[in-house]
């Protein structure tokens, strides 16, 4: 098990976590600025230089996952996990992988109030010689911009007027009644190339209907990975019952077949669009959301899905947008129709 400590620069993660070792048998110490530090010092200047933080590195996103299964395999657990997590997409990115590796997580929040976080941030400050101040205090707009999606999510213990070890003593209560526990549901990672199937839904003014996957960044259609034996249209009505509770009546009509390279660590496949025609408002208004899997839709124009979409599945809209004009479903190769790419102008 992870338990993941989140809370602004100063809100007492470390100190707590330390305490938190005396009360959970079995428990280890899991630092993540450590891989970090690891990839400032392999990584070259010029890579370095592209980034404001070691979070937005894809490769210390992984490894933070990678390192905690391995080191779940040397320790009973659980792992404490002293970190400040503010962007949601690489919440999404990091917990969803955990729980492809079936490792449960436990998210809290050590949340202080903003006069004790700068009184904590000046001591440290004075301490180190002032060398992490301006960094933690450029934090604090971006921790309280992150309190909405952090406090729906994580079991919260306020720890303005706490001392470590009281801190330590709320959260370890917390976590043997369970709080914060992350529901995600989430199939192993695949071993190999796959295929998958997606249904575009549609309303009255044909907008395409996304959803919020609560296990990887970005918006995605609905649909899933057929399963063995499974025809990609049925496998894309099934998806579309288990995630939003809609039971689509006929065969949806296919509109866009794209292979999908591989990019290690990914293995791409075959990924496959189908029409799932339109939606009227009562049907939309029964949409269910299994709180494990996705915790939002919405209908978008063309427009509004390419400031949700990433830029592949973005690419395989577009196409099958223009395949449903068309009448004419299209073959493409990541994202480009072959012998068809006067159609993307």
């Amino acid at each position: 098990m992870i338990v993941w400590l989140n809370g602004a620069f100063g809100a007492g993660k470390t100190t707590a976590a330390y305490e938190l070792l005396d009360l959970l048998p079995g428990s280890t110490l899991y630092d993540p600025e450590v891989i970090g530090a690891g990839l400032r010092w392999m990584l070259p200047k010029e890579r370095l230089g592209q980034i404001a933080d070691f979070q937005d590195l894809r490769s210390w996103r992984r490894l933070v996952v990678e390192t905690a299964a391995a080191l779940l395999t040397e320790v009973p657990g659980p792992l404490i996990t002293p970190m400040t997590l503010l962007r949601r997409e690489y919440r999404d990115e990091m917990f969803g992988a955990f729980a492809a590796r079936r490792i449960p997580v436990r998210h809290l929040l050590l949340h202080a109030e903003e006069p004790a976080l700068r009184a904590r941030i000046d001591a440290r400050a004075a301490a180190d010689g002032g060398t992490t101040r301006a960094w933690c205090l450029g934090h604090l707009h971006p921790y309280q911009a992150a309190l909405p999606w952090i406090t729906a999510e994580a079991h919260t213990v306020n720890t303005t007027h706490l001392t470590p070890r009281r801190t330590a003593e709320r959260l370890a209560d917390a976590i043997r009644a369970g709080e914060g526990a992350v529901d995600i549901v989430q199939t192993p990672e695949p071993t190999g190339e796959t295929v998958a199937a997606g249904v575009l839904l549609f309303d009255d003014r044909d907008r395409v209907l996304l959803v919020d996957p609560t296990y990887k960044p970005g918006w995605e259609f609905p649909g899933g990975v057929v399963e063995r034996g499974e025809a990609p249209s049925v496998a894309g009505v099934r998806e579309v019952f288990e995630e939003l509770g809609l039971r689509l009546t006929g065969e949806p009509a296919l509109l866009v077949v794209d292979w999908e390279p591989p990019h290690p660590p990914a293995f791409g496949g075959m990924r496959l669009l189908f029409d799932g025609g339109r939606l009227d408002e009562d049907d939309a208004a029964a949409l269910l959301l299994p709180s494990a899997e996705l915790r939002g839709w919405r209908f978008v124009t063309e427009d509004e899905a390419a400031q949700l979409l990433p830029p592949n599945r973005l690419e395989r809209l577009r196409c099958a947008l223009r395949a449903r004009r068309s009448g004419h479903p299209l073959y493409l190769e990541a994202g480009v129709p072959t012998g068809c790419r006067h159609l993307l102008r």
